[in-house]
């Protein structure tokens, strides 16, 4: 059997385009499609639509209001088109999916794609909204935004070649899903968070890992980077977490661009699952260029990082806090399970001796809060970060809370 790619939008005004996607799919010999419709009215031609609008209102379990709004009623779709794909992909009657249109199929489509379908399987979303910020819409999944440049409204010879372009896009993609590698190593795989201004940290602990016997995979510690190791930790994609870059919890407390939301560094705990924590680039809150910075902070240490990203250095006040919300996020992980390793000289490239954000007093609170806090066992290194001593502790001592969890 072909593999079988889900068309998804609103059939009562793209029903054209749409149904220009699935003919163009099957005709690629590579792949099947369906089609299905999550529009508010049954369109005037439904030969062609798999599955009707009505019959994916039927897979909620989930209670909600009655769709009297256009929210209201974008919400109710969105839930059930969620528990739909969740069904087909369970079943396998899916190897991929893709959307076209407007800003509400956009944000349908894609927080559909975002909960019920797993990082890696092939998901296309073709839409206006693709040229500007799609963050929101992208989430920390691996969804492919396509701008489709004008309007999905009827068909034009722009629409066409971008349409078919997308066709066969997810076809290729589709097709690949069925002999891809499994994302699960044949070694034990350790998840580890890092920064630029951790980096050397890093390489060292890696290095070491690898020599060890385990599959190490970086996540960039960029707001969305955190949030997809989180979310991967939960899929059980992981068997150790090597946390060394926390610095996104400093972004969403003080309010930078690189916050990975309230949830950071819960996932492990919740797991079980070992964790050696530390408190890399802590001493820094992320915003984009100079003019960009939210006037509040006027008065404040920056460091120039490039002409992208201007990092600004926590407070003594900020950094007490962090250790604090640090301390509490981990009072749910097993502490025979969990291990934090704290640098004494520095949190950063930037933060050490002769460093511009060196500042002792603030990061001395940072500790002194997280100690006080914690129930799990503390070790303390007198070196930065980024010393080469630092990277190998942290990477035995994750090694040794494998060898003593298989005991």
């Amino acid at each position: 059997m072909l593999p079988v790619v889900a068309v998804i939008g609103t059939c009562d005004t793209k029903l054209e385009a749409l149904l220009f996607l699935k003919r163009t799919i099957q005709s690629t010999a590579v792949c099947d499609a369906i089609l299905i419709d999550i529009g508010s009215y049954h369109p005037s031609d439904l030969r062609n639509i798999d599955i009707l609008h009505s019959d994916v209102l039927k897979e909620r379990t989930t209670i909600v209001h009655d769709a009297s709004s256009r929210g209201e009623a974008l919400e109710t779709m969105t839930i059930a088109l969620t528990q739909l794909l969740a069904r087909l992909h369970s079943t396998q009657s899916i190897t991929g999916v893709i959307g076209a249109g407007g800003s509400g199929n956009t944000s349908v489509c894609t927080k559909a794609f975002r909960d019920a379908l797993p990082i890696g399987f092939p998901k296309l979303m073709v839409s206006t909204m693709a040229s500007g910020n799609v963050a929101h819409y992208v989430g920390e999944t691996d969804i492919t935004m396509m701008h489709s440049v004008v309007d999905v409204a009827g068909m034009n010879p722009i629409l066409e070649v971008i349409l078919g372009n997308a066709a066969h896009a997810i076809s290729g993609m589709a097709k690949r899903s069925l002999i891809r590698v499994d994302l699960k190593s044949s070694r034990p795989t350790i998840a580890v968070s890092m920064f630029g201004l951790t980096t050397p940290c890093v390489q060292v602990a890696t290095q070491k890992l690898e020599e060890l016997g385990y599959s190490v995979v970086a996540f960039h510690a960029t707001g969305a980077g955190g949030l997809a190791m989180e979310r991967l930790v939960r899929e059980g994609r992981f068997v150790r977490v090597l946390d060394i870059t926390t610095t996104e919890l400093a972004d969403e407390l003080v309010g930078g661009v690189l916050t990975a939301g309230p949830h950071r560094l819960e996932a492990a705990a919740r797991c079980g699952i070992p964790q050696v924590v530390s408190v890399g680039a802590l001493d820094m809150v992320n915003f984009g260029p100079v003019d960009t910075i939210p006037k509040q902070f006027q008065g404040r240490l920056f460091c120039h990082h490039n002409s992208s990203v201007t990092l600004m250095r926590t407070s003594r006040e900020e950094c007490s806090k962090l250790g604090q919300i640090m301390a509490e996020k981990l009072k749910g992980a097993p502490t025979n399970k969990t291990r934090v390793i704290l640098p004494l000289q520095g949190f950063s490239g930037i933060d050490k001796d002769n460093g511009p954000f060196r500042d002792a007093e603030a990061d001395g609170a940072l500790l002194d809060a997280l100690k006080s806090g914690l129930s799990c066992p503390v070790e303390e290194l007198d070196v930065d970060i980024n010393n080469p001593s630092f990277a190998l502790r942290v990477a035995l001592a994750l090694h040794e809370l494998l060898q003593a969890d298989r005991q």
